[in-house]
């Protein structure tokens, strides 16, 4: 998709420098806020304040992810980590909902590690249940907003998620990223799709399709 006065491969080779202008001003704008947010978390959640998490970058390449925490490290006698939903604070609740604990993520943004807009970074774990086609996903930086996220948000479905997040690799344009920005400021001031629902699609894309693995050898093997 091209513009009129600004081609695809023009707005491709300059999205780099609009990141790094558009993230280092909106750091200085929403300096004051993430002290406080930091603040609370510290005084909520405790030590360490941010969240760092390895997710896979352009061309697959490892990176660490930061967020502002939302959970506790509490665990069970065990030593396991507890379910995430009894880790969950209510300042965690407040800062997922209004999509606070992302904006560290603009430091990832200034080191190169993400864009703006582009398809969601996720986890590693991931890689090898994508399919060819879904691998394309990491043939531009992630964003920290996305064309699937202005789509119901954290309760779309991987299949339909992944197919979105390829759609914008084949449309990428300045015209779509603005959509794209503005929509999500949309969406973060109502908390539309702000939570997943309670619903099997919305399994770790690893454990669904190994499942979905396991059903397909189990009906292979009946049929024999």
């Amino acid at each position: 998709m091209a513009s009129s006065f600004l081609s695809r491969g023009l707005y491709s080779s300059i999205k780099r420098v609009i990141d790094v202008v558009v993230a280092a001003c909106a750091l200085i704008v929403v300096s004051p806020l993430m002290l406080l947010i930091a603040v609370g978390v510290r005084l909520k959640i405790g030590k360490p304040v941010l969240f760092r998490q390895t997710r896979p970058g352009l061309n697959e390449r490892p990176f660490v992810c930061l967020k502002f925490r939302t959970m506790t490290e509490e665990r069970d006698a065990d030593g396991r980590l507890l379910p995430d939903e009894r880790r969950l604070t209510g300042i965690g609740t407040l800062l997922r909902r209004t999509s606070l604990d992302e904006l560290s993520q603009l430091w990832n943004v200034l080191l190169g590690d993400v864009s703006l807009v582009g398809p969601r970074p996720l986890l590693e774990q991931y890689l090898p249940y994508y399919t060819v086609k879904e691998h394309r996903r990491h043939s531009v930086r992630p964003g920290i907003t996305g064309w699937a996220q202005i789509h119901r948000r954290s309760c779309l479905p991987f299949d339909e998620r992944l197919e979105m997040d390829v759609w914008y690799v084949d449309h990428m344009s300045w015209r779509l990223d603005l959509r794209i920005i503005f929509a999500t400021i949309w969406i973060v001031l109502t908390q539309r799709g702000a939570m997943p629902g309670e619903n099997g699609a919305l399994l770790p894309l690893d454990v669904q399709r190994s499942r979905s693995l396991i059903a397909t050898a189990t009906s292979n093997a009946i049929d024999r």
